[in-house]
């Protein structure tokens, strides 16, 4: 049975996690940063015109190396080597970089176990790198906990200054958002603003365990 709780105003985690209350900034946006889009949009153009990396280094005159990281988000292309690349794909620059910024952000990101995309790096035999997500920030310190959610556990709804990153390692959890609840698993990824008042929940009999990202905004 889903506990009740009466409206109260949100508690904030500081840096030196001392409950307070402090003027709440502006809802960070959900979203991948444009780095990531631009490169997504590069491989996904590729790939729909059925073009190797090889050839399309070819034909722009760029190294495939280069090509490479641009498409896995390890550099950010300038302006000149966006023109060669686009008139290689045979479309204009604006369609590469075309509504970059995305539609209106969702409240969270969530990535699913097994729902990361491969990344090729030459200089990293053996590792298989799966990008999750990212995201240009500024401004913030970085924390990292273990959580162990024992078992018929929930917690009641609360804000935190902090930019939140959570990875399931074992068990189930849910997180809550105004009408909303958001099941985890083994495997899955959920980055919020911890500005919105969340609750978690394990309703199972088994613990949950979570690695958690803090990245506390700095405040005056």
């Amino acid at each position: 049975m889903q506990q009740k709780y009466a409206p109260t105003r949100p508690a904030v985690i500081t840096a030196t996690s001392t409950l307070r209350y402090v003027f709440r900034p502006q809802l960070a946006r959900m979203k991948h940063d444009k780095l990531s889009l631009i490169g997504l949009r590069i491989l996904e153009m590729r790939k729909a015109k059925k073009m190797s990396l090889r050839e399309l280094a070819k034909r722009s005159g760029l190294s495939a190396g280069l090509l490479s990281k641009i498409e896995n988000f390890r550099t950010v292309p300038s302006l000149s080597v966006l023109v060669e690349i686009a008139n290689s794909l045979d479309v204009d620059v604006s369609t590469l970089v075309k509504n970059i910024n995305g539609d209106a952000a969702a409240p969270y990101l969530l990535v699913r176990a097994d729902a990361g995309r491969p990344e090729k790096r030459d200089d990293s035999k053996g590792l298989l790198y799966n990008y999750l997500l990212s995201q240009d920030l500024a401004g913030y310190s970085l924390r990292v906990n273990e959580v162990i959610i024992s078992p018929d556990t929930y917690r009641k709804p609360l804000s935190t200054n902090a930019l939140e990153l959570v990875h399931v390692l074992e068990g189930t959890v849910r997180y809550g958002f105004k009408d909303e609840e958001v099941a985890l698993g083994p495997g899955d990824t959920l980055y919020f603003d911890g500005i919105l008042a969340h609750s978690v929940r394990n309703d199972t009999p088994e613990r949950a365990r979570l690695f958690k990202v803090y990245l506390l905004r700095h405040t005056d």
